[in-house]
């Protein structure tokens, strides 16, 4: 029987005031709006529409436009978002990657389905398609010179401590090899063009090399993202040994600071400027021609203020060539870098970017890739 408005919206108001309410179940933004009445758990919009894709487990409703039973208001109060945290996420792999709003919506999707309707973290026998160190299958990858995407079979061996593929099945030797030590992933969908797409960097000579790949079964590519991340965390417990996960996880996998199209000139400023797509990774400041070139046209490294590193918004005078008025100066200890944003916010938001790694100090690793930035032909 439903209860009278009033008094649901104010029960439901009591509910929402009870620790681990007042944000979403699944991705944590703040002060959600839905529920799921089957699995008495309270979750943002968006979620809520995630929660519609498992619709045999999970049944949704307006916490202010749709009608409350009493029974459904009493189930609510008997479980909320501790306590469905405590069952469907008791265990979670240290280094399985669970999503927050900001994240695209196939992580997101795959966080809810793993919880809910495959209850992977109820039994550990259900991560073995990331936990195992081992893992070998097919993607479409994008080819580096025509851009075209084509079946490629992949194998990540944590043993062999890489990440290979190879251009044809019966291949004996693989196309690339990409060392664990130095493998990052990240999702991009907009940027890649498929809700599905992941890039896939790693260190060759010590430049930087993307992969472009994709599969159409989210659940597949969320697998390989884990994967990747438990090969990562297992590597950097040997190589760190006693360091808290605290310290390690934060590494596994990384976004990018940030991405986009600035114009640059050359080292001697007196060519004109050309636009390129920039992405900041880290310390590593790349730019390209096009978003998904396989490799960068040049790469900056940006070191920390205490090593005379500092960013400045504008040109200096007498610099011409370029179109775009918003400048940016990096300046580093042999010499600076110009850059020029289309736009205020862009500009700012550059700026942003490089003071938060500027005001970072190094790590001692960080000063050999300085130095080997210093000393590139």
């Amino acid at each position: 029987m439903a209860s009278d408005p009033e008094s649901s919206r104010q029960r439901l108001n009591q509910l929402l005031a009870k620790a681990g309410n007042g944000s979403c179940a699944d991705c944590g933004a703040a002060d959600p709006e839905w529920a799921s009445y089957t699995l008495g758990v309270f979750v943002c919009h968006s979620c809520s529409g995630l929660h519609r894709n498992i619709a045999q487990i999970s049944k949704v409703k307006s916490l202010l436009l749709d009608p409350w039973s009493s029974s459904e208001l009493e189930f609510m109060d008997s479980v909320g978002n501790y306590a469905a945290k405590a069952k469907y996420e008791q265990l979670v792999p240290a280094f399985y990657y669970c999503p927050t709003y900001k994240d695209c919506m196939l992580l997101r999707d795959q966080w809810i389905r793993a919880k809910y309707e495959r209850k992977e973290f109820l039994n550990v026998d259900r991560q073995e398609p990331y936990s195992a160190g081992y893992r070998e299958g097919f993607l479409w990858k994008r080819g580096r010179d025509n851009g075209q995407y084509l079946s490629r079979k992949f194998i990540l061996s944590e043993r062999e401590g890489v990440l290979k593929y190879f251009n044809k099945n019966d291949a004996r030797e693989p196309k690339a090899i990409m060392k664990i030590n130095s493998l990052n992933a990240t999702f991009q969908p907009s940027k890649i063009g498929t809700p599905h797409g992941l890039q896939i960097t790693y260190l060759k000579d010590n430049s930087t090399r993307n992969i472009f790949v994709y599969h159409e079964d989210g659940k597949e590519m969320v697998d390989w993202f884990n994967a990747i991340r438990a090969a990562r965390f297992h590597y950097l417990q040997v190589a760190f040994p006693g360091s808290p996960n605290s310290e390690l996880l934060p590494k596994l996998t990384r976004n990018y600071v940030k991405e986009g199209y600035m114009e640059k000139t050359g080292p001697k400023h007196t060519e004109g400027f050309k636009k390129r797509w920039f992405s900041m990774d880290d310390r590593r400041l790349m730019y390209f021609k096009d978003p998904l070139d396989a490799y960068a046209r040049g790469e900056v490294f940006i070191g920390s203020k205490e090593n005379e590193y500092t960013v400045l918004a504008g040109l200096p005078p007498n610099v011409q060539g370029y179109h775009w008025t918003f400048g940016i100066t990096i300046v580093t200890p042999d010499r600076k870098f110009l850059f020029a944003c289309e736009t205020e916010e862009e500009q700012k938001d550059w700026i942003a970017a490089f003071q938060t790694v500027i005001n970072r100090p190094m790590l001692p690793q960080e000063y050999a890739v300085e130095a080997y930035f210093k000393h590139k032909p």
